[in-house]
């Protein structure tokens, strides 16, 4: 790699400071939506959603573990497909990590698709994760929270996603959603993210945000061209 300028350190200090200020800017306002995103309204979940699982059977309250907030990754696993999207997965290497962490701040986390539970399973003990997966294979749960897409659903243009906001063109997509329990016993959708939204989930990204190369995905055939499993990568 050849350097865009070489400066000494007391040059590169100022300029280091002066990006800092746009930094500062960018976490006061991420802050800002934080504490806005918060406040949004809740939606009351009354459908009898219910998943396969390695409990076996269970409802979307189950699925808090006796917590009373509860993060889904909606993971594109189809119902015919061999294998799990490798987007997905590139978000879902970091999960494992994080399981005491947000337990610890009354939070669980679970994957869910719409492959059988067996598929899960045995997808999931090849990437050597240990998060909660379970199928919705069942139920309309991916088609409510719009990450699946009936055969109907399809146009010229994709199916409508992110809230109508864009278009997506397979029949599984990706997305995150936030449920509460409510003192009511009521299980609540409060939050969802879809498309770039989901930027935010993914440390291996922002890690190669601060690098000379930046996500090197230029040019490439679509952005995430690159990317493998990771029992995929050549060492």
């Amino acid at each position: 790699m050849q350097p865009k300028s070489a400066v000494s350190r007391e040059e590169w200090t100022r300029a280091r400071l002066e990006h800092m200020k746009r930094e500062k800017e960018l976490t006061r306002l991420r802050d800002e939506l934080a504490a806005e995103r918060r406040e949004l309204p809740w939606v009351r979940v009354d459908e009898p959603y219910a998943f396969d699982g390695p409990d076996g059977r269970e409802s979307l309250c189950d699925l808090f573990a006796g917590r009373s907030q509860l993060v889904v990754y909606h993971f594109m696993f189809g119902p015919n497909w061999e294998e799990g999207c490798k987007s997905c997965s590139f978000w879902a290497d970091t999960y494992d990590g994080t399981q005491a962490h947000l337990a610890a701040r009354d939070v669980s986390l679970v994957a869910i698709s719409r492959a059988p539970y067996a598929l899960l399973e045995a997808f999931r003990k090849r990437m050597g994760w240990t998060f909660k997966w379970v199928s919705s294979n069942d139920c309309d749960f991916n088609f409510d929270f719009e990450v699946s897409f009936r055969p109907e659903d399809a146009s010229d243009e994709g199916r409508p996603y992110n809230f109508g906001t864009g278009r997506f063109r397979g029949e599984e997509a990706p997305g995150l959603s936030v449920f509460a329990l409510g003192d009511d016993g009521a299980v609540y959708h409060t939050y969802s993210a879809y498309a770039r939204g989901l930027d935010i989930f993914n440390g291996a990204y922002h890690m190669l945000d601060v690098c000379p190369k930046g996500r090197d995905e230029e040019g490439l055939e679509f952005s995430m061209a690159w990317l493998r499993l990771h029992d995929q990568y050549e060492d």
